[in-house]
């Protein structure tokens, strides 16, 4: 199927550029580079991105993660090759991403959790991550974007 258009942020001056510093912004606040490429792979995943899945695994893989825990992230409760604060990050990000799903979208219980494993500037990282990555999926989703061919 082939994409309805260019990646807007590509069309859009100024808009990649945003979206990337954003992206820097990120990697400074202290969440492992892991972690950050396994929050992204899965709420691309979620959200069914398929040129963010392909990217987030090639992230991870960059900052070292096995096919094995790739392969688990999908399944990341029912695992248990992930640290408890790579679930809680899991657990932030199904919540953020899926706001709509329910009355309470990022309960208390999932946000304290959060809190136990990550400071203040490493949960603003972490939100600001995925918010990032959910921008990207929905920009990628709605103009079917492929993996492999997203910037032409």
């Amino acid at each position: 199927m082939p994409a309805r258009m260019k990646n807007p942020a590509t069309v859009l001056p100024g808009a990649m550029q945003a979206i990337q510093a954003l992206l820097a912004a990120t990697e400074q606040g202290g969440v492992p580079a892991a972690t950050l490429a396994l929050v992204h792979l899965r709420a691309s995943q979620i959200n069914g991105c398929n040129v963010c899945v392909d990217s987030g695994t090639c992230q991870a893989r960059g900052a070292g993660e096995s096919d094995g825990r790739l392969s688990a992230v999908a399944a990341w409760r029912e695992t248990s090759c992930f640290t408890s604060a790579e679930r809680a990050a899991l657990a932030l990000t199904e919540a953020v991403t899926r706001l709509s799903d329910q009355a309470d979208p990022v309960p208390d219980a999932i946000w304290a959790e959060a809190a136990r494993h990550y400071d203040e500037q490493a949960l603003a990282a972490l939100i600001v991550s995925i918010a990032t990555t959910n921008t990207f999926n929905r920009l990628n989703v709605t103009t079917r974007q492929m993996a492999g061919e997203w910037a032409s």
